[in-house]
């Protein structure tokens, strides 16, 4: 039993089907609809709207007085298992994994004095949702996987220069989770848990040229201590509550953002993400009690993106990119809940002024997932296969200014 609640609570901390997140790990880059059509390629830099808030605070010294953006993005992965579980305790191989979300954003500017701005964020930046059909051959290591987070970003920033700006921004972050598999005799064993942490964000922008432009942002970690209760649904005796450390993890980003000419704009943008921070899940009863210590051995990556903007005119522009973003786990630890592999995006958009105080933005994206290996061992079974897997992002944004 104490294995069983060891796997819930690791789905728990870290719940999920990567396939859902769209940049290392189970991180959500979706932050605005402005950058999708460039991949994000220099999103640290580019500071064309409100939602630099999250990408680098800095460049909010590069907006009118006041401006609020309202973002959605519908997200529809899919992540189709085919291979074996061995004793086999289930019949097929699940189904789609994946299901269509919808993940808003919402930033908020404004000019405090001529040299300092304030603004705010409210978004998601780590989410997933994921289902197994529910008699399927892994169903003892998962079936459900959702996880939602908020993260509130009261920010400022300060033009020290004509050259040269430097942001900050507190990042309020809580998080619900709930996992579910099938646990033999004890039947269907559910896990929900929350918390709530906080971190920062730092930025600087710096534009050494007319032309060019450049960007250096920094996310902090964020520390969660997940509380929740394990429950069975044929064993109410075997009911208790479980606790689970994380961390979710830093991230830095350069951007450089080039005007071509007076119509084209090259955008292009590193990222690391320090998912190394999770290199081993320890799980604890509440009494203070190990009930397991599993090693995980995630990696750090590093997510590579170059875009172009085209102005066609006053009215209309048009976006394009490409990204490669690594994966943080090998096939030595993957797992059903996290069968993350290397995705290489292809990203079109553009923009539409409605007015002189109205922009609209949109934007697609396809996200190729590499195919994946699994032998992930569980809940009394083996489940050996391959993933296929895919992602494809539409996105709308409105921009007002006043």
């Amino acid at each position: 039993m104490s294995h069983r609640i060891h796997r819930l609570a690791a789905g728990l901390a870290l719940a999920g089907c990567a396939n859902f997140s769209h940049a290392a790990g189970f991180a959500l880059i979706e932050q605005n609809a402005s950058g999708l059509g460039n991949a994000y390629a220099g999103a640290a830099a580019v500071a064309q709207d409100a939602s630099t808030v999250f990408f680098n605070p800095a460049g909010m010294t590069q907006l009118p007085d006041r401006q609020l953006v309202v973002v959605g993005h519908l997200i529809k992965p899919s992540a189709k298992f085919s291979g074996t579980g061995t004793p086999a305790l289930g019949v097929g191989n699940g189904g789609d994994a994946g299901s269509l979300a919808f993940v808003p954003n919402f930033y908020y500017a404004f000019r405090l004095t001529p040299n300092v701005h304030l603004g705010v964020g409210v978004n998601a930046p780590f989410g997933l949702s994921t289902e197994y059909d529910a008699g399927w051959v892994g169903r003892t290591q998962a079936i459900k996987s959702k996880i939602d987070t908020i993260n509130i970003n009261p920010s400022i920033a300060w033009r020290a220069s004509e050259t040269l700006s430097f942001g900050a921004g507190l990042n309020i972050q809580a998080i619900e989770a709930e996992l579910t598999n099938f646990a033999g005799a004890l039947g269907t064993a559910k896990v929900k848990g929350d918390d709530h942490g906080w971190g920062f964000n730092v930025g600087a922008l710096w534009q050494p040229a007319t032309r060019t432009r450049i960007g250096l942002a920094y996310r902090s970690e964020v520390d969660y201590t997940l509380k929740g209760d394990a429950t069975f649904s044929g064993n109410a005796a075997a009911n208790g509550d479980v606790t689970a450390d994380t961390t979710m993890p830093a991230s830095a980003s350069l951007s450089l953002v080039q005007l071509l000419s007076p119509q084209f704009d090259l955008l292009a943008d590193v990222t690391w993400t320090g998912w190394s921070a999770f290199d081993e899940l320890r799980i604890v009863r509440t009494n203070g009690a190990l009930l397991s210590l599993t090693p995980e051995n995630w990696d750090d990556v590093v997510r590579y993106s170059v875009g172009v903007t085209y102005r066609m005119n006053d009215f209309w522009s048009f976006r394009g990119g490409v990204a490669y973003d690594e994966a943080p786990v090998s096939d030595l630890y993957r797992t059903p809940r996290i069968p993350d592999g290397a995705r290489t995006w292809v990203a079109v958009g553009g923009q539409y002024r409605l007015s002189r105080q109205s922009v609209l933005d949109f934007g697609y994206a396809h996200l190729f997932v590499d195919d994946v290996g699994l032998s992930s061992t569980g809940g009394g079974t083996t489940l050996s296969g391959n993933y296929d897997s895919q992602v494809d992002i539409l996105s709308a944004q409105l921009t007002l200014n006043f």
